[in-house]
C-alpha cells in the first residue's frame, strides 16, 4: 500500500519534470493518427472491392496478400539493390534540376528582359506531359541514365524557377527600400534580403518541383530499361509482363510510402521556415 502511494504522488512529479517529452508524444501522436486513420479506410475500401469480386484474385489481389508479398521482398537483396538505384536516380536528378531551375529562376526575376523573353516558356514546360519528352530524350541519349536525367530535370527545374520567381515577387517594396538604405546592392541584397524572404514561397516551388521529379523518374524507369541498373520502375514493368498483381502493388506501395516520407520531410521544413519568418502561429 505504502508503494502506491508513493507511485501516485510521484506520477505527477514525474509528469512536472518532464514536460518537453509529454508534448512532443502528443503532437508526434496528433500528427499520426490521422494518417493512420486514412491508411486503415484506404485498406478498408481496398478489401472491399476485392470481396465485391470485380476482378479475379490473381488479377486484384486483397492487401494482406500484397502486404505478405511486400514483407517477402523486404528480405530480398534484389529488391534493396532495386531501391537503391531508384533513390540514388532521384537524389541526384533533382539536385540537378534544383541547381538549374533555382539559377534560371533568380536571372527571370532580375531581368525584365528575360522574364518578357522566357517567363512563359517556363510556365509552358511546367505544364507539358513528361511523357511527351522520352521520345526526343531516347532519340538524342538513347536508353541511358542521361535520357531519364533529361526528362527529369525539364520536369521539375520549371517548377522550382517559378517557385523562386513567385517568392522574390512577394517580397515587400518597403524591405527593399530598408536594405538598400543601408548599404544592400547587388549580388549582396539578393543574398541577405531577397532570397531569405522569397524562402517559404521557394520551399513550395522545391516540393512542387520534387513531385514532378518523381513522376518523370517512374516514368523513365519504365520506358528506358538501363542494362544492369535494375530499379523499382523495372520491377513494376517485369511485374506487369508476368502478370505478378501481387508483386506490382507491392512496388506500387513502396513507391507510394516515399512519396509520402518525402513530403512529410517537406512539410516539417516548410512549417519550420514560416514559423521562423512569421507566418504561422
Amino acid at each position: 500500500m505504502a508503494e502506491l502511494e508513493m507511485e501516485l504522488v510521484g506520477a505527477p512529479a514525474a509528469r512536472r519534470a518532464n514536460p518537453r517529452a509529454a508534448r512532443i508524444a502528443r503532437r508526434a501522436w496528433s500528427a499520426t493518427w490521422p494518417k493512420l486513420a486514412a491508411a486503415a479506410i484506404g485498406l478498408g475500401l481496398w478489401q472491399l472491392v476485392v470481396s465485391l469480386g470485380f476482378w479475379p484474385d490473381y488479377l486484384l489481389p486483397g492487401p494482406g496478400a500484397v502486404v505478405a508479398r511486400l514483407a517477402a521482398d523486404g528480405g530480398r537483396s534484389d529488391f534493396y539493390l532495386a531501391l537503391g538505384i531508384t533513390l540514388q536516380r532521384a537524389a541526384g536528378d533533382y539536385a540537378a534540376a534544383l541547381a538549374i531551375g533555382s539559377l534560371l529562376g533568380v536571372a527571370v526575376a532580375a531581368s525584365r528582359l528575360l522574364r518578357r523573353a522566357v517567363g512563359s516558356m517556363i510556365t509552358g514546360l511546367q505544364s507539358m506531359p513528361t511523357i511527351a519528352w522520352f521520345p526526343l530524350a531516347i532519340l538524342l541519349f538513347g536508353l541511358s541514365e542521361r535520357a531519364i536525367l533529361f526528362v527529369v530535370v525539364l520536369g521539375a527545374a520549371p517548377s522550382v524557377a517559378n517557385g523562386l520567381i513567385s517568392g522574390i515577387d512577394q517580397v515587400p517594396p518597403l524591405l527593399l527600400r530598408a536594405a538598400r538604405v543601408i548599404g544592400a546592392r547587388g549580388p549582396s541584397l539578393y543574398r541577405h534580403v531577397v532570397l531569405p524572404a522569397a524562402l517559404p514561397a521557394f520551399v513550395g516551388g522545391l516540393k512542387q518541383g520534387w513531385a514532378f521529379a518523381w513522376r518523370s523518374l517512374m516514368a523513365g524507369e519504365l520506358l528506358v530499361n538501363v542494362v544492369g541498373h535494375p530499379s523499382l520502375g523495372v520491377r513494376l514493368q517485369f511485374a506487369r509482363e508476368l502478370a505478378d498483381a501481387e508483386g506490382l502493388l507491392a512496388a506500387m506501395i513502396v513507391l507510394l510510402l516515399i512519396g509520402m516520407v518525402v513530403d512529410g520531410v517537406f512539410g516539417v521544413v516548410e512549417r519550420r521556415i514560416r514559423a521562423q519568418w512569421g507566418l504561422a502561429g
